[in-house]
């Protein structure tokens, strides 16, 4: 098993796109990290550095105590699991899973043993004698998974392994990654640009944009304590929601001023800004999550210093609960409310902000003031 540690790392590619900017990284010994971001951020080229398969431009990684950037990806006891399964044709599952194991002279009975081992871990031992294109997409990415655990690597790699799979599938997969790793107690570095598929696999997330190193925290972290706006609007579904507002102080209340309405800070929300007074008497970035947003009476009752008015442009019920779409002083807002809401398109209504979960960020900069 094996720790990582990448320090400074860098790739620039000819022509001077920087794909990646100074990746400071330590992962723990049997951890579930998560490289999360949209399409050209950066992620599955860390992930190609740390397999050897990009050359890396300025920084280093180390596997364990071991520096790694000269060593070829053969040597540096790692096995990656790709997006497209990169599976033999050719071959039956049992070829495919013993292949690397062969390629470095393993005894006969030891690759007998390691493979079954495997496909009885991933439950395809019955698929053994098959050809890939006898196989479902799921079926295939458990070969994919069983022939590198047969490698028995330090660190498992795997870039957007699920992103062909259907819907249903993926949610499967993910449960079965999850315990995989549990079970053969090995780090994994795990690459995607599913947000969900983050939050319920990983122990820790990366999560990167342009090149860079937004934030790393645990899922729950990330989710409450974002460090600024991208990170919040990133991690969660549907999305925090964002509108402007002026914070102003008078007498002992902190308010926040849009159009029509005011919302109350409490006071531990208050307290938070007492050295932030550079922002009072201007308008800062209001977010808050569609949870957080409730239409009913008993809500609206109790938090009566966040009540604001909305008008309803569209609902969707989901079964165990209803969207609301709403234009509060023209930013468009979704609230996740109870599905049982009498709320209809085209009306206007009250809803109440649970202004203890309001967070606040630089209109400039788009850092967090406060969580």
């Amino acid at each position: 098993m094996a720790s990582l540690s990448l320090k400074g790392v860098y790739k620039r590619y000819a022509g001077g796109v920087t794909a990646v900017s100074d990746v400071n990284l330590e992962i723990e010994d049997k951890e579930f990290l998560i490289l999360v971001g949209p399409s050209g951020c950066g992620k599955s080229t860390t992930l190609r550095m740390i397999a050897g398969l990009e050359e890396i431009s300025e920084g280093e990684v180390y596997i364990g105590d071991t520096l790694v950037n000269e060593v070829a990806p053969k040597d540096r006891d790692i096995a990656m699991v790709f997006q497209n399964y990169a599976l033999y044709p050719h071959m039956t599952v049992f070829e495919n899973m013993a292949f690397a194991l062969r390629l470095r002279k393993t005894p006969k009975d030891e690759i007998k043993r390691r493979v079954h081992e495997a496909a009885r871990i991933l439950d395809i031992e019955h698929l053994l004698d098959r050809k890939p294109k006898a196989l479902s997409g799921g079926q295939r990415q458990r070969v994919a998974l069983g022939r590198a655990i047969v490698r028995e690597p330090k660190v498992f790699l795997m870039d957007e392994p699920l992103s062909n799979l259907d819907a249903k599938l993926r949610v499967q997969m993910r449960a079965e990654i999850g315990k995989l790793h549990r079970r053969l107690q090995t780090t994994f570095i795990y690459v995607t640009h599913d947000q969900t598929e983050a939050m319920t696999m990983g122990t820790r997330i990366v999560v990167m944009k342009d090149g860079f190193v937004q934030q790393v925290a645990t899922p729950q972290e990330l989710y409450d304590v974002p460090v600024n706006m991208f990170v919040a609007g990133f991690i969660g579904s549907p999305q925090m929601n964002f509108f402007k507002a002026t914070l102003e102080k008078k007498d002992n209340a902190v308010t926040l001023t849009f159009g029509g309405n005011q919302i109350t800070l409490p006071e531990g929300k208050a307290k938070a800004l007492a050295d932030k007074e550079e922002y009072f008497g201007k308008e800062v970035m209001v977010g808050i999550r569609p949870e957080c947003i409730y239409d009913d009476e008993a809500h609206i009752s109790a938090m009566e210093g966040s009540v604001v008015s909305a008008h309803v442009d569209n609902t969707e019920m989901m079964g165990a609960e209803t969207y609301l779409y709403l234009l509060i002083d023209g930013a468009s807002v979704i609230a996740k409310v109870n599905r049982r809401s009498t709320a209809a398109i085209g009306e206007d209504i009250q809803v109440a902000i649970d202004a203890n979960k309001i967070h606040l960020f630089d209109l400039e900069t788009e850092k967090t003031i406060i969580n």
